[in-house]
């Protein structure tokens, strides 16, 4: 199968507000309407999308729905990755060089980010006639690069590996010399005067495009497949289900909804989090405007399946003793369903039936993620979702190597296992 339409959307979405763009016109070209949070939700059967930030929330509701039967599929996932983000006071000056002063956003790889030609891409926020407006910025040319120190100078590496400080180690060069502040070359690129900038949301990003790789060119290796991957498997998903959805007569009630949150690596507490209240106060207006009241919404709930789609551990070659011997995980292999004794991951029984079940009839493939006794578990927006929402909750996702790291590598096959569980997700939960 041809995965091209994934590695297009993962190089056009450098930054979570790059990726709701793109979704938003994947959406649009299936005849997805985009709707303002601002207004009353439409009452009638559509599809429909809403964006906010590094957020994006769609559904689609069906023609003659039975507001009595009415349920929620929620496939929800995340549209940031970490990286480098640009300070305020970003200019820096060392050793005659010009620098650029970084944030380290999420649990970076540092060494990754090293010797890399490194874009800039984000949001600003601008002044404008009608008060302040954002705009997009995307410069794909190699700005910026963090030279890894000669080994002549740092000879205990051998012995001791690497050792970088974040503080100290990672501030990317801009330039030999002199150059100009990074406010003016803002304002350069968005044609806009420098007064006018209010601020900013912008980081680093490899230039490198996506690349199918391997022998058989089975393995795709990419920046951002945490959790881009799924995100956009998600989009597609869910515009290849909405016509079956729509056309539908409504008696099950299903109700598909996508949601792509921002700050997942950081914790997901913000507006545009899972940690929020933004997906529970639109399911909640959708309910509303399909008729129910609160008491019948609090009741769809208990019926509904949220699905947390996000990247899982395959089992590394070269450190087989860091994963756990009864659950190695591989590439191309289907879809992983993780699971957690202490709930960093949501799935249990109950949830993990009902998408085994809709993989079985799906023709997909599953396999099953558990973590080391003695290694911390990750987690994903799973737990926070289910907690926010009280809906049986599934986190599962496509192996992946290398995860955090500025370049990651996942399974050509998984493209489709991911996406095709999902549309049945849409279709069937």
């Amino acid at each position: 199968m041809s995965v091209q339409w994934l590695l297009d959307d993962l190089e056009s979405a450098p930054t979570p507000y790059h990726a709701v763009a793109r979704a938003g016109v994947v959406l649009g070209a299936a005849d997805f309407t985009s709707v303002s949070l601002e207004q009353p939700l439409p009452g009638g059967p559509g599809r429909f999308v809403a964006s906010v930030g590094g957020l994006s929330m769609a559904w689609v509701v069906p023609e003659g729905i039975d507001p009595g039967a009415a349920r929620f599929t929620v496939v929800g996932a995340h549209t940031d990755s970490p990286n480098l983000r640009i300070r305020t006071n970003a200019d820096v000056a060392s050793a005659g060089w010009a620098q650029l002063g970084v944030e380290i956003y999420g649990g970076v790889l540092l060494n990754s980010w090293l010797d890399r030609d490194l874009g800039l891409a984000g949001r600003v926020t601008v002044a404008g006639p009608d008060g302040p407006e954002q705009r997009l910025l995307l410069d794909d040319r190699p700005l910026l690069r963090v030279p890894q120190l000669a080994i002549h100078l740092d000879r205990a590496i051998r012995e001791d590996g690497l050792q970088l400080d974040p503080q100290k180690h990672l501030t990317p060069l801009w330039a030999a010399g002199e150059a100009p502040g990074f406010a003016d070359w803002v304002a350069t690129s968005l044609d806009i005067s420098s007064d006018d900038i209010l601020g900013w949301d912008l980081m680093a990003f490899d230039v490198q495009p996506p690349a199918l790789v391997g022998l058989d060119g089975d393995l795709l290796a990419s920046a951002r497949i945490d959790n881009l991957f799924s995100s956009f498997c998600g989009v597609r998903a869910l515009a290849d289900a909405a016509p079956t959805v729509v056309a539908g007569d409504g008696a099950d009630g299903n109700i598909p909804v996508l949601v792509l949150y921002d700050h997942e690596e950081i914790g997901s507490t913000s507006a545009t989090g899972a940690a929020g209240s933004a997906l529970a106060a639109l399911l909640e207006r959708i309910s509303l405007a399909i008729g129910n009241d609160r008491g019948a919404h609090l009741a769809s709930l208990t019926r509904s399946l949220v699905v947390s789609a996000d990247g899982a551990h395959a089992t590394h070659p070269n450190y087989v003793d860091r994963h756990e011997p009864s659950h190695q995980i591989a590439v191309n292999a289907g879809v992983v369903v993780k699971r957690n004794a202490n709930q960093r991951y949501a799935t249990d029984a109950v949830s993990e039936g009902r998408i085994r079940s809709i993989c079985r009839n799906a023709g997909v493939p599953v396999q099953t993620y558990i973590h080391r006794n003695d290694l911390p578990c990750g987690s994903t927006i799973g737990p926070t979702t289910a907690g926010q929402l009280g809906v049986p909750t599934v986190d599962l996702g496509a192996a992946q190597l290398a995860m955090h790291s500025i370049r990651e590598l996942a399974g050509v096959a998984d493209v489709g296992h991911l996406t095709d569980t999902l549309r049945a997700a849409f279709l069937t939960a």
